[in-house]
């Protein structure tokens, strides 16, 4: 009898042994298939960038080969551009220094330059000399002052800007001396 009962202990113990072990099994297998799950959502997604990312590297190299075709039909692009920021800079200084200037009143005269047919006042002769850039209003200008514009410009070795529409400074012609201009 005593055998009979440990037989029937071993037994159940067994029942329960392989009982847990059935229910491990069925948690492992729930793991693995939400990790199977998880694993193709996550290549889903690997495509996804990875379609992403050709289609950028693409577009750039589309866009590197449209710029240099670009460069290639437009010599001296790079100087354009550095030119047009330093207009950009210059264009923001006299818009400063007009709302500086504007209603002062220098030694009792007006602050608006003086045409080239008057003396030009020590102070002003002074800050044109100091100039990196000259800039004239066009439309202010007899056709007389335009020349003599021209002509100081290729004398001191400055920079000519002349300036068609002096609000906001919108369209700017740049002139280097030596340059043949046209009225």
């Amino acid at each position: 009898m005593a055998a009979n009962q440990e037989a029937d202990r071993l037994a159940g113990e067994h029942v329960t042994l392989l009982r847990v072990h059935a229910e491990v099994q069925a948690r492992c297998s729930a793991l693995l298939v939400a990790q199977a799950a998880r694993i193709a959502a996550m290549e889903a997604q690997l495509i996804v960038a990875r379609a992403a990312t050709v289609r950028a590297a693409t577009a750039l190299a589309w866009e590197r080969e449209d710029r240099a075709a670009l460069e290639a039909a437009l010599p001296g692009l790079g100087r354009r551009v550095a030119l047009g920021r330093q207009i950009a800079v210059l264009q923001a200084r006299v818009h400063d220094l007009t709302h500086t200037l504007h209603g002062r009143d220098l030694a009792g005269q007006a602050t608006r330059a003086p045409t080239l047919d008057e003396p030009l006042p020590a102070a002003w002769e002074a800050s044109v000399a100091a100039a990196d850039l000259v800039i004239c209003q066009t439309g202010c200008m007899s056709h007389g002052d335009y020349w003599r514009v021209q002509d100081h410009c290729k004398r001191t070795g400055k920079l000519c800007m002349l300036v068609d529409q002096p609000d906001g400074l919108q369209i700017v012609r740049i002139h280097r001396p030596g340059e043949v201009l046209a009225p």
